[in-house]
């Protein structure tokens, strides 16, 4: 019997005790020759400031692949309306048929990367990072915030900035509201300053976060990127990383952060370590606690099926 479910029937469900792990292993899937990762399909709406992503992605030896269907409609906070939907569908590895329709409105996508930015971010920080400052004031500002504090050993302080400085200190009272400690920062330049680590959530055509702001020590993850024309980092930031680590480092050099350097003939992609390979060892990330550190992620298919297959273990387990 195939598996349908809703927006309501998944966030019943515990999927965040089974993603981390299998987001990880995602990662490092890409490194170890498991993942079978196609190109995305991407559609940009340029007059409603929108975009849809297609994603899909075979793990071996898993029950299934999974085709995932992305929007972000970026106006829509304007409207009260979220800015991620989508859906994702598990289609049987062994005969093809569907074996579940996960109709997530975006909710998987932003949990997904919610977790696999935390993750990133604690593989290259520093070990003794406790002031994070958050880019943007959207739907996957207020993920990081609660991935990060779920999976970190040690408690952490947030900061925020945002463009529209009202709706900036909005999200740090609702966040505070969740039992987080965040604060807005009016000034983007002093939150940079004073951060141990900042992620950054914009979808921005320019950069936003100069180079000159960014202290020795500091590790950036800069998940903006996700499509081309998207840019948040300066050229100049990139130059100064002793380490920039990508997600899928085909897709990266095509439409990631690092994007604009590469078609520059500023970075050579090859020299920058997959996550992968710094999660399962075989490469080194951060090395000195004076490195800047970046980690460039677009956001991969094997992040897809790993989410679905944490969805599809909590479903397994609640019917026990």
């Amino acid at each position: 019997m195939m598996i349908s479910l809703t927006l309501d029937d998944l966030k019943r469900l515990p999927i965040a005790g089974f993603a981390v792990d299998a987001i990880r292993d995602a990662y490092v899937a890409i490194v170890d020759g498991r993942a079978n990762i196609p190109p995305v399909g991407y559609l940009r709406l340029e007059a409603q400031n929108a975009d849809c992503h297609i994603k899909y992605g075979y793990i071996a030896g898993d029950d299934v692949f999974v085709v995932k269907i992305a929007s972000g409609f970026y106006d829509n906070p304007r409207r009260g309306l979220p800015s991620s939907n989508g859906m994702m569908i598990a289609i049987s590895s062994e005969t093809g048929r569907v074996v579940a329709t996960l109709y997530d409105e975006g909710w998987l996508t932003d949990l997904r990367t919610g977790f696999g930015g935390a993750i990133a971010t604690l593989a290259l920080c520093r070990r003794d990072s406790r002031s994070i400052a958050i880019v943007g004031s959207g739907t996957q500002a207020r993920q990081q915030i609660r991935a990060l504090s779920a999976i970190a050993q040690h408690p952490l302080t947030f900061r925020n900035w945002g463009r529209d400085g009202a709706r900036a200190k909005t999200f740090a009272s609702e966040m505070t509201a969740e039992g987080f400690s965040v604060k807005a920062e009016p000034d983007l330049a002093t939150l940079c300053a004073t951060a141990d680590a900042i992620i950054t959530t914009t979808p921005s055509a320019a950069p936003i976060v100069m180079a000159e702001w960014v202290r020795p020590g500091t590790h950036i993850t800069a998940l903006g990127a996700d499509a081309p024309g998207k840019q948040e980092l300066h050229l100049d930031l990139l130059s100064r990383a002793a380490v920039i680590a990508v997600d899928h480092r085909a897709q990266c050099a095509d439409h990631g952060e690092i994007a604009t350097a590469v078609a520059a003939g500023l970075l050579d992609p090859s020299a920058c370590p997959e996550l992968g390979a710094i999660l399962n060892g075989s490469q080194p990330g951060r090395t000195a606690d004076t490195q800047i550190t970046i980690a460039d992620l677009t956001g991969v298919a094997t992040q897809d099926i790993a989410i679905v297959r944490a969805a599809l273990q909590a479903v397994k387990q609640a019917s026990t």
